[in-house]
């Protein structure tokens, strides 16, 4: 009896380790994340970020992708990204731009990333999830690799 119950416990670890599978459209460019709307992708803004001093400042004052989801979703196909290390930073408008400290360390000032949910669809690709409702406003999701961003707004 042990040995049976041995193996239902291991087909169950199984099951939860198994990917979850993807059906819809495939992200248009490798690295570069797609908000996920019903069965349909929209590429979100790719952008750069400037350093000044401890903040990193985005141009412009809004995204031009913009969701009305509080809890989007995002395909991408991670090549060269490494899907683990992308993180969320919230946004603040000041100026004409979009500024945050993207800080991996505690320093004061510093804007603390949010909870991101990561699944394994597939080979490359992967979806994305805030882990919280996101309040309205601009986001960026970064891996802080370079100094590109992936911009978006929640209305």
């Amino acid at each position: 009896m042990g040995r049976q119950s041995l193996s239902w416990l291991l087909a169950g670890l199984a099951c939860l380790g198994a990917q979850e599978k993807y059906s819809g459209p495939a992200p248009g460019k490798p690295d570069v994340p797609y908000l996920l709307r019903g069965q349909s992708l929209t590429e979100i803004e790719v952008s750069q970020a400037r350093r000044e001093g401890d903040r990193y400042i985005i141009a412009g004052a809004g995204s031009s992708a913009r969701t009305p989801q509080s809890e989007p979703a995002f395909i991408i196909d991670a090549r060269q990204i490494v899907p683990d290390e992308i993180e969320l930073y919230p946004l603040e408008v000041k100026n004409g731009n979009r500024e945050a400290s993207f800080s991996t360390k505690s320093q004061k000032g510093s804007t603390p990333p949010l909870h991101l949910m990561l699944h394994q669809m597939g080979g490359h690709l992967y979806r994305i999830e805030p882990s919280e409702m996101l309040d309205n406003g601009e986001y960026a999701l970064t891996d802080n690799a370079d100094s590109h961003v992936f911009c978006f707004a929640v209305y």
